[in-house]
């Protein structure tokens, strides 16, 4: 594949520039299978449709087609399961969780690697990734199979993280 180089431009990041090296969609960490793609997120409703509003040029125009977004502000009624279930940004940088690269946090990233970037962060990322699994296991023991009702919360916290939680 040829290298691509992207140059951000958006409201929490200009200047940056990265490599997409892989193809769309492909050659993921062996221990990486999330259940969506970012384009399914953004259609189902994730981050009260405020996540992607002003970053559209440096996706496919396809992913925003159908996406439920809110330019101005969160609208959790947006959500695939109704629920506020973020944490603010600025509990995100407290925390430190947030890489310099992708000032948006873990989603900003899941969809930058799906595109084909490839840095240093993604070990770290996917490991976050896999220790949100840990919300599965709670929703198998307590919800009956299909009950979106069941705990929509942590349904939608899943959700946020490329799993869907309509399987379990």
């Amino acid at each position: 594949m040829t290298q691509i180089v992207v140059e951000v431009r958006d409201l929490m990041q200009s200047g940056y520039e990265y490599v997409r090296s892989e193809p769309i969609g492909e050659n993921f960490h062996p221990e990486f299978c999330p259940d969506l793609t970012p384009k399914d997120m953004l259609e189902m409703g994730v981050f009260g449709g405020r996540y992607m509003t002003d970053c559209r040029d440096e996706f496919p125009a396809d992913w925003f087609e159908s996406a439920r977004l809110s330019p101005k502000k969160a609208n959790h009624n947006l959500n695939f399961f109704g629920v506020d279930a973020s944490q603010p940004l600025k509990e995100w940088q407290r925390k430190g969780w947030i890489h310099e690269d992708d000032p948006r946090g873990w989603f900003q990233w899941y969809c930058r690697y799906f595109m084909g970037r490839r840095v240093e962060d993604d070990a770290r990322q996917i490991k976050r990734w896999k220790a949100i699994r840990r919300h599965i296991a709670q929703l198998t023991k307590n919800c009956v199979r299909g009950d979106y009702t069941c705990r929509p919360r942590q349904r939608q916290a899943l959700l946020h993280w490329a799993y869907d939680s309509r399987n379990m």
